[in-house]
């Protein structure tokens, strides 16, 4: 008896033992596991900037659109923004984030975020657009190209689209994308007669520093002849709209310039677009337009330019030998509520090229030669761009003398000429019929 009373008594200690040695487990339930992973995820992530601030774009990774461009050692940076965020879908500029804002991140330093891309505009520009300077109705398009995701939009959808010609849109998916072209589109003269581009304010198509990026020649006849007389004909008829184009480059190219577009014949408008770092040749007398150039327009009716922005900001400008935003021989341009500035005419030698020079660099912005045509502007911000040679803003001949300039409601500011301008108008070399019609605005 008393050994059985011994044994459950060692047995009792044992268990005690056992059980101190050992700790208590419990099983988590659900409720905590997600409490410990928010916690963790507070512990990890960056603080929620108030929605005020609009700091939270910086933080995000960015789309295809908002990769920063190569840039160029700014040479005039006083005047430029240096708060930098990432670009939102509506093309917006956000708010700079304050470099004091406790809840800011090293994600959001200027330093690690894309710079802010010029929304497409002069936002001081209040001229009223003619009705056919309007942007068309792409309701019922064409060709859309890609099917909702970025992946879909490729350069050869892009590229037969516009073969195809009609009305292109694009369905890549919620976020602005840069669709990278590897050959130039090219339009087709017996297709149409309307080629609408429309990019929806998401879509940048780019050049990639190799091609040009978008060809409409009515005398060239791969491209198909349609008529008897190339250079003037009423069709195609091309609108790009809604759409940005970037590093574009037409060196070396036959015909040249346009480093983005070049257009022969039929007609061509411009609205709500947008143009960076586009090239075309350093120097020639007469090659220009590192963003468009245009030739041969029907009936001598203008080229519209409507809400556009070339270049905008030190690093985004266009670059060639004559006119870094437009050029052309005998086309008239009617040009509204549009901005350029940091664009630059680099030929040296003017034109005619003197002896021992290549010629060129002049209209750091516009660049106009021929006989009748007229430059007019209205709502038109041009700033900050430069010539080698004559027009750091404009240069304007008329070679007998029938065209004519006219500017109203614009500012054209800090636009140096380091060869000639024509006395009392800065930024300009004019040769017309009679001086300048100004109105409204302001030359310095």
């Amino acid at each position: 008896m008393h050994k059985i009373g011994l044994f459950f008594g060692l047995l009792l200690l044992f268990s005690i033992a056992a059980c101190e040695s050992v700790p208590p487990t419990h099983e988590q339930t659900p409720e905590i596991v997600l409490e410990a992973a928010l916690e963790a995820t507070a512990e990890s992530a960056p603080t929620e900037t108030p929605s005020t601030e609009k700091t939270s774009e910086a933080n995000t990774e960015p789309t295809p659109q908002e990769v920063p461009l190569p840039t160029e050692t700014p040479a005039d940076t006083a005047n430029e923004p240096t708060a930098e965020a990432t670009s939102p879908p509506d093309g917006s500029i956000p708010e700079s984030t304050p470099e004091s804002t406790p809840e800011s991140t090293p994600e959001s330093t200027p330093e690690s975020t894309p710079p802010t891309l010029p929304p497409a505009g002069n936002p001081n520009g209040k001229c009223a657009i003619p009705t056919e300077a309007q942007t068309e109705d792409t309701s019922k398009p064409t060709t859309v190209v890609g099917t909702g995701t970025p992946q879909s939009c490729t350069s050869d959808a892009f590229v037969n689209a516009v073969a195809k010609g009609g009305i292109i849109t694009f369905n890549c998916g919620p976020n602005p994308m840069t669709l990278t072209l590897t050959r130039t589109a090219k339009i087709f003269n017996d297709k149409g007669p309307k080629i609408v581009i429309d990019g929806g304010n998401k879509i940048t198509l780019s050049g990639d520093g190799k091609h040009r990026i978008l060809y409409q020649n009515t005398c060239d006849q791969q491209q198909k002849w349609t008529t008897s007389h190339c250079q003037n004909q009423d069709h195609p008829q091309l609108t790009v709209q809604n759409i940005t184009f970037i590093k574009g480059n037409a060196k070396n190219l036959d015909p040249y310039g346009g480093g983005a577009i070049f257009v022969r014949g039929g007609r061509f408008k411009i609205i709500n677009a947008r143009f960076f770092n586009n090239l075309c040749d350093d120097t020639g007398p007469d090659v220009g337009g590192a963003a468009v150039r245009t030739l041969s327009q029907y009936n001598n009716l203008p080229v519209y330019v409507v809400n556009s922005t070339f270049g905008g900001r030190t690093d985004l400008g266009n670059v060639c030998s004559n006119g870094g935003g437009l050029s052309s021989i005998g086309v008239s341009y009617t040009v509204i509520n549009s901005l350029f500035s940091h664009n630059r005419a680099i030929g040296n030698g003017a034109n005619p090229a003197k002896a021992g020079t290549p010629g060129g660099g002049s209209g750091g912005a516009i660049y106009n030669d021929g006989n009748t045509f007229t430059l007019s502007l209205c709502g038109v911000h041009i700033h900050n761009n430069t010539a080698n040679e004559g027009g750091g803003a404009i240069f304007f001949v008329s070679n007998d003398r029938s065209g004519k300039l006219i500017i109203q409601d614009s500012l054209l500011e800090n636009n140096p000429s380091k060869g000639f301008e024509t006395k009392g108008y800065p930024g300009i070399f004019v040769l017309a019929n009679g001086p300048p019609q100004i109105t409204n605005s302001t030359l310095k």
